[in-house]
């Protein structure tokens, strides 16, 4: 054990008696095991940094705007105002629709090596 471990592991024995640890959320609670399986390795940290800042992924903050202006609408009763509405529904929406298809050509290229040789095999 080097010496900077030493003493993180001195300190953290003098927190534990101290009772510095005694009230953090989650006490005795279960910790959460999150499947990352389907992200990259490379990106598994990052992701769980933007989510424990509670920020989201593109198309989910998307999907809850699209909604929210979907409510707005349905509420709005001045012409000028629901153009405007239509117009930011429009424009998320379109916004929307194309980063799911980027994002579709992008995971069907990273199965196209392996595509010819499905259908070669299953006769299509």
């Amino acid at each position: 054990m080097d010496i900077v471990e030493l003493i993180a592991e001195n300190k953290i024995r003098e927190a534990i008696s101290n009772g510095e640890f005694d009230n953090l959320p989650g006490k005795g609670k279960p910790i959460k095991v999150e499947d990352l399986s389907r992200i990259p390795e490379e990106l598994r940290s990052a992701y769980l940094v933007l989510k424990n800042a509670g920020v989201l992924p593109e198309e989910i903050q998307l999907k809850k705007e699209i909604a929210s202006i979907k409510d707005l609408l349905k509420f709005c009763s001045d012409n000028e105002e629901s153009s405007q509405l239509k117009k930011k529904l429009n424009e998320k929406m379109l916004r929307f629709n194309m980063l799911m298809e980027r994002r579709k050509l992008s995971s069907t290229k990273s199965i196209s090596p392996y595509l010819g040789k499905v259908r070669q095999r299953f006769g299509e």
